[in-house]
């Protein structure tokens, strides 16, 4: 018997303002679109060449720390080579929860991470963000690391937000860089400038030495955090890049 909370209750979380509703022609949509997305990123993913992975030695840390919780945070625009490192670690071993948007639009990715033995919190930049922070943290105490797509779910992209510092500094868990570059991709014209490795490329995966922060960080430092982490993310693609040259 499963007595795991439920932090996927997306009714009550979804913004009472839209009118996007979950009607049966957009759950038909979505249960259509779920298999259809897995099988374009395994196809994808197999035909890539991934490279070392730079600072593979701070995954294995991470993996093999079982009693503590980390923060892993992508840029939204990296999320098939970034995903592809996070079900890495899950096979390994590592517990992995995953704040995906409350609004419709979440409703795939929400049912992929689960299908990985994920956990799921559903939240917004809105109404239900303080309930999505309430149960990251709960997660994180549970020992269970909490991805985070810290430009999401609209931007700025590649921006580091202080929420996710704040997420790290209530959960007592270090924040973890993770990064990728192509050497060939698709970038589509959205807000994130989404990337799409073309198939066959070469792809460097890239993480950063995990961030500590004080258990008693003053909130007047958060920014200071804030920006050594939006550092450390981009000298990371820096790296990254660098190795496609």
């Amino acid at each position: 018997m499963n007595d795991r909370p439920d932090y996927s209750d997306v009714e009550m979380r979804r913004a009472s303002r839209t009118s996007r509703r979950m009607s049966f022609a957009r759950r038909l949509v979505y249960a259509i679109g779920k298999p259809l997305l897995r099988l374009i990123v395994f196809l994808l993913t197999a035909s890539y060449r991934f490279e070392k992975v730079i600072g593979a030695e701070f995954g294995d840390r991470i993996v093999a720390d079982k009693d503590r919780s980390y923060v892993p945070v992508l840029w939204h625009a990296h999320q098939i080579g970034g995903l592809h490192l996070i079900r890495d670690w899950i096979r390994r071993g590592l517990r992995v929860g995953f704040v995906i948007s409350a609004s419709v639009d979440g409703e795939v990715p929400a049912a992929i991470a689960k299908s990985w033995g994920a956990e799921v919190i559903r939240g917004s930049a809105n109404e239900s963000a303080a309930l999505a922070l309430r149960d990251a943290v709960e997660l994180m105490r549970r020992g269970v690391s909490v991805v985070t797509m810290s430009d999401g779910p609209r931007g700025p992209s590649f921006e580091i937000k202080s929420g996710t510092v704040m997420m790290a500094r209530m959960g007592h868990a270090p924040l973890v860089p993770v990064v990728c570059a192509a050497s060939h991709a698709w970038t589509m014209d959205t807000w994130d400038s989404f990337l799409v490795p073309l198939p066959f490329s070469r792809v460097v995966l890239a993480v950063g030495q995990p961030i500590e922060l004080p258990r008693d960080l003053p909130l007047s430092e958060m920014e200071a955090v804030r920006q050594k982490v939006q550092a450390a993310m981009d000298s990371l693609l820096v790296e990254a890049k660098r190795q496609l040259s």
